[in-house]
């Protein structure tokens, strides 16, 4: 029988929660949304079974809202998936990650799930990842010591691992404001068009000038064990100019990338072919 009692500590703000963490040790876990925690504690996960304690930061106000200053957006790591929806900043400044939050899950599931809770639990099938890759995202966190701020590409470690040290808290997510001369897109393939768990996610932003590409940045997730950025495949594209045939070539390449991460899996053949028609779709769509 699994035993699923926890302790749930309720701290009224962000000082008071990094005391809590401070004296905690591995038995006791963060609680946001729940939509990890709670069913993995209730499953046996082995992650969340030995968990004793519990530290509630969903109404922790320091850690909800989405803002823009001095060319940066911040979203509270409480921040929920429908409230990202619904921002109106979110939707002009970040339509990918809009678009990313709008496939996770169910409206009740968007209405508790939070965007740290997507990549602090780092599962391969994180679907705002690919989305906050692209755009240069990295990561506020604090004890009850220390400030430091690390890129999301480098706070992923590997599958269900991150950097995050025992007393720590994601706090916020800092997004560089994108220039208006790029364009983006973000796809999501599943088993089923909702409540699904991803298959393959791929996002892409490209600014184009006279055809040619200036800057263009690729991310995947769940065809790669975690979100991963492609350095060498952008920078080949880097100075191109924009034709079917490099469409053509590109995609090529995106599945030798995921091939020389992923090595090759009883799922490569179903996979790989995908990826890369997908990847082709998503730059004909930005090709102007």
């Amino acid at each position: 029988m699994i035993d699923i009692m926890c302790e749930v500590l309720t701290p009224k703000n962000l000082a008071e929660a990094l005391l809590l963490l401070s004296s905690a040790d591995s038995t006791t876990k963060i609680l946001a949304g729940g939509t990890d925690v709670v069913v993995g504690k209730t499953q046996g996960s082995k992650r969340f079974a030995d968990a004793e304690t519990l530290i509630d930061i969903n109404r922790i106000e320091e850690l909800k809202g989405i803002s823009e200053k001095n060319g940066m957006i911040s979203i509270g790591a409480a921040a929920t998936f429908s409230e990202i929806c619904k921002s109106k900043l979110v939707e002009e400044k970040l339509p990918l990650l809009k678009k990313a939050s709008n496939t996770i899950g169910s409206l009740q599931i968007r209405n508790r799930a939070t965007i740290a809770g997507n990549f602090v639990n780092n599962a391969p099938c994180a679907d705002t990842v690919p989305a906050l890759l692209v755009y240069d995202a990295s990561i506020e966190i604090k004890s009850q010591t220390a400030t430091r701020n690390v890129s999301l590409q480098e706070f992923l470690q590997g599958p269900y691992k991150t950097l995050l040290q025992q007393g720590e808290l994601v706090t916020r997510i800092l997004i560089p404001v994108p220039q208006q001369n790029y364009a983006g897109d973000f796809y999501k393939l599943g088993r089923r068009r909702a409540v699904a768990i991803s298959r393959l996610t791929l996002a892409v932003v490209i600014q184009l000038k006279e055809k040619k590409i200036g800057d263009i940045r690729i991310a995947s997730g769940a065809v790669t064990p975690i979100g991963t950025r492609f350095p060498k495949l952008e920078e080949f594209a880097i100075g191109q100019k924009m034709t079917d045939n490099l469409c053509q070539e590109l995609a090529k390449k995106m599945g030798e990338e995921v091939l020389a991460v992923t090595g090759l899996r009883w799922s490569s053949a179903y996979k790989l072919p995908v990826v890369q028609q997908m990847f082709y779709q998503l730059l004909k769509g930005l090709e102007r």
